[in-house]
């Protein structure tokens, strides 16, 4: 999967837990929770629906880590989705 196809189900998955919102116009380097305006439990929910959709692990402690699109791009990447 590429990065495109990737950003794609990344900004799919943000528009299920903030609806109304705008994900795809977001910055590589806009914070997600600010720019959406989503709490650490829409984020949460975020995640495991990405971890779900793409058929990986996600761990918490990473997580914690991932805050804009590009940070979630390339770990993404380096799982080798």
């Amino acid at each position: 999967m590429n990065e495109s196809e990737l950003k794609e189900i990344i900004v799919a998955e943000l528009a299920k837990v903030a609806p109304g919102s705008d994900p795809g116009a977001l910055d590589l380097d806009d914070n997600l929770r600010e720019g959406l305006d989503i709490d650490s439990f829409d984020a949460l929910n975020f995640f495991i629906a990405l971890s779900e959709r793409l058929h990986i692990d996600i761990s918490e402690k990473d997580m914690g880590k991932l805050n804009t699109m590009g940070e979630i791009l390339q770990y993404l990447l380096g799982q080798k989705v």
